[in-house]
């Protein structure tokens, strides 16, 4: 079973920077997917970014060139650099991580999110 887990939301001030960490733990051979969402208040979840083995990272228009999403492998942990924030793009964040055991199971799992406010 995988487990995930984010950290770094915190409080920005508009035109500030975050970033974000998702770790993964437990059976894990292999991290097939991490990807990044998004849910502010009243709203439905949104896709942000995301990063698939040996492919190119993937974004949202609203985040593009703001936002870069990346891996360490090593450590099965992804990042989300947040620049330029804005006060639209407060929301809780979550980490959602596909992997693959060593027995050759896949397993996908969100983790708890973590709140990001951009606020002055």
């Amino acid at each position: 079973q995988v487990q995930v887990v984010e950290s770094g939301g915190g409080l920005v001030q508009p035109g500030g920077t975050l970033r974000l960490s998702c770790a993964a733990n437990g059976d894990i051979r292999m991290i097939s997917l991490m990807a990044w969402y998004r849910q502010a208040p009243g709203k439905q979840r949104e896709f942000i970014a995301d990063i698939r083995s040996g492919s190119a990272a993937n974004y949202a228009d609203s985040v593009k060139d703001r936002f870069t999403i990346s891996r360490d492998n090593a450590k099965n942990t992804a990042y989300l650099q947040m620049n330029s924030l804005t006060p639209e793009d407060t929301a809780i964040y979550y980490c959602y991580t596909g992997a693959i055991t060593p027995s050759g199971g896949r397993w996908n799992a969100w983790g708890q999110g973590t709140q990001v406010t951009v606020s002055s």
